[in-house]
């Protein structure tokens, strides 16, 4: 060593493994869940969360949280339960996606662990909206995450479904899942989510939903999230909450929608609808809209009918019966459009974030209130304004409007003039008769608009023989009404129904007046009648319709009793038989065997001279 030499000293320092890192920050993080106040939080960094949850947050550009947000989010970092309601497009989604990073997170949650969360969305485009979101926010974790919906390859999610960590599901593919796939587990499930809850708990899905709870663990975290949330103890026992916290940011509020949603309706007859919606379109070509309709029958000729038309902006249609993937294609696509006219059913009324929605017109009346709320939840998002125009008839208007007022719905009438409206009766006539594809899909739509008011509930709103058909069918484009039977048979139905509370009312007058007189004539002999009491025979019914009798059954009975059928007899002047008629040629015309032989030679005859035609012909060629 030169004697001038510096010595240079190594700083050794303790490399500390990424993992104890982690394991600090969810500690002191999990140490400040307590100490929240939704009041002082202006952005997501005033939350308590991990780094990679952050950072997904700004890269998907959420800085800051909705008034649903504040108030949920830390609730559901405690560890309760929840019943959440806010009004539509105020971030519910994020509400219950930031709690399930966290809680994968504070688990210490790998692949091997299994099924750690389950989402369940009512239908499949809001089960892919959420599915989106999560894959923006989660970028940076390492977990897993599955959209679990029908329409897809079942064997390739079996495949996969067990190293799953986070599902987004269907209720309907969830539970085949249950019944068909063997590795699927839920033992270590740590929190259900359950989005449009008053729908996914309503009567259609209660016994599938009762099936999948069976197979979940009791001790786990429960979040039900909704615009009109349900309150039911039916409905809230079937996923069995344990004191969950209600959150309403809006329930004080003075409307149950955004304030910034303009929203009238427009009263017509049923005819006159479709050239309603077709002088709308044409005077919102610079607009992009949903127009809600109740069956997927109605969509179909709709949209089908509007394409015909030419309108000049892009049309598009949503619907149940549709391909899987041609759903996601439509709905990727009407996320795309500037300017676009999409046809729905009500499966694009919940949770669907369309960007930039200016019209949410509602062509048939909704089935009560609250599907109206989220119908018209489309627009008016994050604190963007947008219009909703609903069309009812003179039948609906007054019970809906009623209902609308008892939940708080700000809307108002607005009349139209008539000479704005075009009439298309004549066109529809034309194409209907030049494409016999759109008559077929008329007369489809026509019978399931007509059954869709029959199986409504409500009779004081939605009445079939208010409706004028000849007009309906008329407006369609059919010259003439098709036949609809089950209208005969709904109201024999309902006749029945009405006849039998009247009985049973008479039957409790009776009972009463008899009571009465038994406390007032304790010690009398009630007259009894001297007429005599009629006997009624009950004669036995018939189990089987009696057979008709047929030609040709009969002819079969008359040729096994050896009779001649069709015989041939001839009179004289007197009318007198006459004997020596062609008896033997009428034997010989029903004389089966005979006439088989006959016909072989025939047959023979027709052989033998094919074959000299044949050999002529060969001779012909050869020379």
């Amino acid at each position: 060593m030169r004697p001038n030499q510096k010595v240079k000293i190594k700083n050794y320092s303790v490399r500390i493994p990424q993992w104890k890192k982690n394991d600090k920050e969810i500690q002191q993080l999990t140490k400040q869940y307590d100490q929240i106040d939704p009041g002082s939080i202006e952005t997501f960094k005033d939350f308590p969360l991990t780094q990679k949850t952050l950072d997904g947050l700004a890269e998907a550009d959420f800085i800051n949280p909705t008034d649903i947000q504040r108030e949920a989010i830390g609730v559901a970092l405690q560890g309760h339960d929840i019943l959440g309601a806010a009004m539509t497009g105020s971030g519910k989604t994020l509400s219950f996606l930031i709690p399930v990073l966290e809680c994968l997170c504070r688990a210490r949650w790998t692949i091997n662990d299994g099924l750690g969360i389950l989402i369940i969305s009512p239908t499949r485009e809001l089960a892919y909206q959420t599915f989106e979101v999560l894959k923006k926010i989660g970028q940076f974790h390492d977990f897993s995450a599955g959209l679990i919906i029908g329409g897809r390859d079942l064997k390739g999610e079996q495949e996969r479904i067990s190293r799953t960590n986070i599902i987004v599901c269907t209720p309907g593919r969830l539970l085949q899942h249950f019944d068909e796939t063997w590795n699927f587990s839920c033992e270590n499930l740590k929190m259900l989510i359950i989005d449009e809850a008053d729908r996914t708990l309503d009567m259609g899905f209660a016994e599938t939903m009762k099936s999948i709870v069976s197979n979940l663990p009791k001790e786990r975290q429960t979040m039900l999230f909704s615009a009109t949330q349900t309150k039911s103890i039916r409905e809230l026992a079937l996923v069995s909450l344990e004191k969950p916290v209600y959150i309403s940011v809006h329930e004080k509020a003075n409307t149950s929608t955004p304030t910034n949603l303009t929203q009238s309706y427009i009263v017509c007859e049923v005819p006159q609808k479709i050239g309603l919606l077709w002088s709308f379109i044409k005077n919102h070509l610079k607009s992009k809209m949903i127009v809600f309709i109740q069956s997927c029958k109605q969509v179909k000729f709709l949209y089908n009918v509007v394409c015909k038309l030419r309108p000049g902006l892009p049309v598009l249609a949503l619907y149940g019966t549709m391909n899987q993937m041609k759903r996601m294609s439509v709905y990727d696509e009407f996320c795309r459009k500037q300017y676009a006219c999409l046809f729905a059913t009500d499966i694009a009324a919940r949770g669907l974030d369309f960007p930039s929605i200016n019209w949410v017109i509602q062509f048939d009346c909704p089935s009560d209130a609250n599907t109206y709320i989220h119908r018209v939840g489309r627009t008016a998002r994050f604190q963007h304004g947008g219009e909703a125009l609903l069309i009812l008839t003179p039948r609906e208007e007054q019970g809906m409007i009623k209902q609308l007022e008892d939940k708080k719905v700000p809307i108002k009438k607005i009349e139209v003039n008539p000479n704005y409206i075009h009439d298309l009766t004549s066109k529809l006539q034309a194409l209907c008769a030049q494409f016999p594809e759109l008559k077929e899909e008329a007369k489809r739509a026509f019978t399931s608009y007509l059954r869709s008011l029959i199986l409504m509930g409500n009779r004081k709103v939605f009445d079939v023989k208010s409706i004028d058909i000849e007009a309906f069918a008329s407006a369609l484009g059919l010259e003439i009404a098709p036949k609809v039977r089950f209208i005969k048979k709904g109201q024999k139905q309902e006749q029945s129904t009405n006849e039998d509370k009247n009985n049973k009312n008479h039957e409790e007058e009776d009972k009463a007046e008899d009571e009465d007189d038994d406390d007032n004539d304790l010690f009398t002999i009630k007259k009894t009648s001297n007429t005599l009491e009629q006997t009624i025979i009950d004669l036995p019914e018939s189990s089987q319709k009696e057979k008709k009798l047929t030609k040709a059954k009969l002819a079969k009975q008359l040729r096994k009793k050896n009779r001649l059928v069709n015989k041939h007899i001839d009179y004289d002047e007197d009318g007198n038989v006459i004997m020596n008629s062609d008896e033997d040629d009428q034997s010989s015309a029903y004389n089966i065997e005979a006439a088989k032989a006959h016909l072989q030679q025939m047959d023979e005859i027709d052989k033998q001279v094919y074959r000299r035609f044949k050999k002529r012909h060969k001779v012909d060629t050869r020379v």
